[in-house]
């Protein structure tokens, strides 16, 4: 084995493991009788079972040679795209930026939209738009029907009124 290859092994062993100490911390996740069927322990278990098959996939690649190679030649043939990655990082700053004076839907709609423009898209009243549509769903699931509070601003007092 290379050392490349070594490096390849080292980093999917290290998400099987990763995958075993989830399922261990999930199995000890305390439950309460009241739990039906499905109760606090099934996200982590899904959690890491995906890890764990992620880490087996990862492990077999490595003992295969290893997927680093295959990086090395995608990097050569594509340069980085420096605009993409700051419209990204931008993006994650102006949602933290943003979600504690505005609130979650103004700050999710400008960073969907910056993520969105990052990818390439040029439709930027477009992706505003399904940027707010999405993200003032999402708030009107967590908090209206799931009773989580992940942030009300400006727009959220507009429609749904001051908060309680």
């Amino acid at each position: 084995m290379k050392r490349r290859d070594h490096a390849d092994l080292g980093a999917a062993l290290f998400v099987l493991g990763l995958g075993v100490v989830a399922a261990w911390q999930a199995s000890v996740v305390p439950v309460s009788p009241l739990y039906g069927q499905v109760g606090p322990k099934a996200v982590p278990y899904v959690v890491a079972a995906g890890l764990v098959l992620l880490g087996g996939l990862l492990t077999a690649s490595a003992l295969r040679g290893g997927w680093s190679r295959d990086i090395e030649e995608l990097q050569e043939a594509t340069p980085t795209n420096w605009r993409a990655l700051g419209l990204l990082l931008a993006g994650l700053l102006a949602n933290v930026a943003l979600i504690g004076p505005f609130g979650f839907t103004a700050a999710a709609t400008v960073q969907f939209a910056l993520v969105a423009a990052a990818f390439g898209s040029r439709a930027h009243l477009r992706n505003l738009v399904i940027a707010f549509v999405v993200s003032l769903s999402a708030y009107a699931l967590f908090v209206k029907l799931l009773g989580v509070n992940i942030g009300a601003g400006v727009v959220e007092a507009l429609v749904f009124g001051a908060p309680e």
